[in-house]
């Protein structure tokens, strides 16, 4: 996967595990990453969510025949955290013909809950024009 030029290589996402069932990024807790108070921004932890989340869609479809595309994201911030890593690990909860359900829960190096999330992927036909 080539990730040069997206947002995951501007926040230096690294995909650790990638699999049907199971996505793992890393993404560090920096100067990119954090917010104005130097705490790791809430944004940025969506964006891994949502990137694992993705990731793991893509892996269940033809990518010839389908792209995949986020719907909804929702993130509760359980714990602050202000340098290190932290780990997004995204499991399907549902895998549909045209929608899948991700449960993203996002831990530190110490395997503390930071942040947990839920992702709907819209599944959509390739369309020729």
């Amino acid at each position: 996967m080539d990730l040069n030029g997206t947002l995951m290589q501007a926040l230096e996402m690294e995909v650790m595990v990638s699999q049907a069932d199971l996505v793992e990024i890393k993404m560090p807790v920096n100067e990119k990453t954090r917010q104005p108070i130097g705490y790791l921004h809430g944004g940025a932890s969506v964006a891994l969510a949502e990137s694992a989340a993705s990731i793991g869609a893509l892996l269940n479809v033809d990518a010839s025949k389908y792209n995949i595309f986020g719907v909804e994201i929702n993130a509760n911030h359980i714990k602050s955290k202000q340098n290190g890593w932290v780990i997004a690990r995204a499991k399907p909860v549902h895998i549909g013909r045209t929608t899948m359900v991700w449960q993203i829960d996002i831990i530190d190096e110490s395997d503390q809950l930071i942040a947990t999330s839920r992702s709907t992927i819209g599944i959509v036909e390739k369309r020729n024009f």
